[in-house]
């Protein structure tokens, strides 16, 4: 299985890309809500997040990094505080992400 499927698949399933042509065609973005879905289920399955990009009405609103939090891509504790601080700072934002999925993980699907 390649990344892509793997994250259609098991992460991204029944929720709503909102990129409506402001990124990259294959650059999923996601509702505050969706979101904070996407974190739970890729703490779940213990990816990696190496960046968080929130955008307002299609312009970047902020970005922040795993190596900026000096953490591990996998520890969830970063990236649930910088979506945190996002969520606070500004509503109605659309967020996307970085990922890795462990070539462990994608011989297991």
């Amino acid at each position: 299985m390649e990344q892509k499927e793997f994250l259609e698949k098991n992460i991204f399933t029944g929720l709503e890309n909102i990129n409506d042509g402001f990124d990259k065609v294959d650059t999923f973005y996601f509702s505050e809500s969706d979101f904070a879905t996407v974190l739970e289920r890729a703490e779940y399955f213990g990816l990696s997040i190496y960046t968080i990009q929130a955008r307002l009405e299609g312009e970047v609103f902020g970005a922040s990094g795993h190596e900026k939090a000096k953490k591990k891509a996998t520890d969830a504790k970063w990236y649930t505080k910088t979506f945190a601080d996002f969520k606070k700072g500004q509503e109605g934002l659309a967020y996307t992400a970085t990922y890795k999925v462990s070539k462990k993980l994608l011989e297991r699907e």
